[in-house]
């Protein structure tokens, strides 16, 4: 079956896709806690007559199905299932039924496309060879579902030769690919610093006090140096401030003893990534020993960067184009600073990794995953679930 053809036969799932996401998206669940959700899936599959392995990092799910044709490579296809604690934009037709969830990165359309593709694989098994593996992935959002399900060993239990992700991308066109070789997304790191003095009366005991206030506003400040005096030019990072806490408004004329500041970190290069640890941990110290104070530094490295790997991605590349022709797939885009956590999967298998375009709305406005306003396209259900069939007939010897 030709690409364009078989775009043609997936479009006949494309209602139940429809439904399927938007079920999903009225029912979010965040990470490790996809008992709906996963649910679903198994149940999905197993109709389709794929075997079905529950309970993979709590809530993860992998089905197999193996191929007519020679061949005995093996690929895992992996979606991510869980939702955000974030309160959806009011009055969609599919709304979150969940107060403070939903469906802000689109993981429940990651969810359709994958099951478009293992439904349309398990009716054409005659398509391809070797084996596929469905990796149905809890706990992407923060909490690291893809670095359990390796380090509980699920490569051992499903081995393959290779493992490929793919995520939907607000303000890339509909119908458009972007991937790159090497380092596509960000490592992502958390920090927290927390300054302690005495804290004392604003008013009459201020000069009484050490006041953990100060070194914390210069070390705001500061910490900015990091990348724009500490890290070449030519490297990429960030560091931003994500939260300030300290006193009770009630109780305006206290200094509070105590006061934390907590951020993020990105980067691609591990010397980066050291270098970033050091010096924040450095300057927060050395203000807080200028004002009297004293600071304790926590830095949690997260996910690592997601590299990519060359022959993989070759293949990657080679399925999308022969879906939406090469002047719809940038074959070399820019890195983003988002992080994913099926970086972890790459560490431990070698595999590709791949943004859909998601579009924008009607008005020509974006919005962006993480945000309230955000909503999946289902226009490119098919297309997503398109991919990952051509996919597997390339890189499993199927002829095209």
């Amino acid at each position: 079956m030709a690409p364009l053809d078989l775009i043609a036969d997936l479009k006949a799932y494309e209602p139940e896709l429809i439904a399927i996401r938007h079920d999903i998206h009225r029912h979010p669940e965040v990470g490790f806690e996809e008992t709906r959700t996963a649910a679903l899936v198994a149940e999905r599959l197993r109709a389709w007559g794929l075997d079905v392995t529950e309970g993979i990092a709590t809530t993860g799910v992998v089905a197999t199905l193996k191929g007519r044709l020679p061949g005995q490579r093996a690929i895992g296809l992996r979606a991510d299932l869980d939702a955000l604690h974030i309160q959806e934009v009011a009055n969609r037709a599919h709304g979150s039924t969940v107060p403070g969830k939903m469906h802000a990165c689109g993981h429940d359309g990651h969810t359709a496309m994958l099951l478009g593709a293992a439904r349309w694989l398990a009716e054409h098994p005659n398509s391809f060879g070797g084996t596929v593996a469905f990796i149905f992935q809890p706990a992407e959002e923060g909490l690291g579902g893809g670095r359990e399900m390796v380090a509980q060993g699920m490569f051992d239990r499903f081995p393959v030769d290779a493992v490929y992700g793919m995520h939907n991308m607000p303000g890339i066109p509909a119908g458009e690919f972007r991937t790159r070789t090497g380092a596509f997304l960000a490592a992502s790191d958390t920090w927290s610093v927390a300054f302690t003095g005495t804290g004392g009366h604003g008013g009459a005991g201020a000069h009484l006090s050490t006041d953990a206030t100060l070194p914390m506003a210069q070390f705001i400040m500061a910490l900015q140096t990091i990348v724009s005096r500490n890290i070449a030019a030519a490297d990429t990072a960030v560091v931003s401030v994500g939260s300030v806490a300290g006193g009770d408004p009630g109780s305006s004329n206290i200094i509070p003893s105590r006061v934390t500041v907590t951020g993020t970190a990105r980067s691609y290069n591990p010397k980066v990534r050291d270098l970033m640890e050091q010096r924040l941990g450095e300057i927060a110290r050395t203000q807080a020993a200028v004002f009297g104070c004293s600071a304790e530094v926590i830095y949690e490295r997260r996910y690592p960067p997601l590299i990519t790997h060359a022959e993989p991605t070759a293949l990657s590349i080679a399925a999308a184009t022969a879906l939406v022709g090469a002047d719809r797939v940038d074959t070399d885009c820019a890195p983003f600073t988002g992080s994913e956590d099926f970086s972890f999967m790459l560490q431990a298998r070698p595999g590709g990794f791949i943004m859909i375009g998601n579009g924008a709305s009607t008005d020509g406005s974006v919005h962006h995953v993480h945000t309230p306003n955000y909503d999946f396209n289902d226009e490119i259900l098919t297309l997503g679930s398109a991919y990952w069939v051509q996919l597997v007939r390339t890189e499993l010897g199927a002829p095209a």
